[in-house]
C-alpha cells in the first residue's frame, strides 16, 4: 500500500498527569522579550493534549505521505478513539488489515482517505473493501533533537 504506515502497536495512554514548567510569557520568534517577563507556572501535559485518557493512544508514524499537513516520520500522535470522526479529521484508519494516517473526506456517504503529499494516492475502498476509521488524531509530538546520546548543559 503506497501510504503512510504505522512503525508499532498503538499504546494506551495512562491517566497519570505529565507535569511540567511553563513561562508565562510566550517565546517570541522575531526579537527577544526582557528576561524579567519570565514568570513560571505548571502546566499538564496530559490535561491538554489527552482529554479521554482511557480512550487514548499514542502512535509512531513511519512515512511521509502526510508530511503537507506537519506529520513526519518519527513524529508521535496522540489518537482519541473516544471521538466520532468527521469529515477534514487526520484519523487513523485500518485498511485491508494494516494502520494508516490519512484525512478523512465525507460526501455523499462515501469516503476517501486523503494523502497530504502529491507524491502518494488517496485511498478509496474498493468494492468490497472494508476500511475502518479506528481513531481520531487530536495532536502530535515532534522531536526536533535527538536525545539518546546528547549531554546536558
Amino acid at each position: 500500500m503506497n501510504s503512510i504506515c504505522i512503525s508499532s502497536a498503538p499504546l494506551p495512554l495512562a491517566a497519570v498527569p505529565l507535569v511540567l514548567p511553563m513561562p508565562e510569557a510566550r517565546v517570541r520568534a522575531g526579537f527577544p522579550s526582557p528576561a524579567e517577563d519570565f514568570a513560571v507556572n505548571r502546566l499538564d501535559l496530559t490535561e491538554i493534549l489527552v482529554p479521554h485518557p482511557q480512550a487514548s493512544f499514542l502512535i509512531r508514524v513511519a512515512g511521509s505521505s502526510m508530511r503537507d499537513m506537519g506529520i513526519d516520520d518519527g513524529d508521535l500522535l496522540v489518537v482519541d478513539r473516544a471521538l466520532k470522526a468527521m469529515h477534514g479529521d487526520i484519523v487513523v484508519a485500518v485498511v485491508d488489515g494494516d494502520f494508516t494516517v490519512k484525512q478523512l473526506h465525507q460526501r455523499a456517504g462515501r469516503i476517501r482517505l486523503k494523502a497530504a503529499n502529491p507524491t502518494f494516492p488517496d485511498i478509496v475502498p474498493k468494492e468490497g473493501q472494508t476500511i475502518e476509521v479506528w481513531g481520531v488524531v487530536t495532536s502530535g509530538i515532534k522531536r526536533f533533537v535527538a536525545l539518546a546520546n546528547r549531554s546536558r548543559c
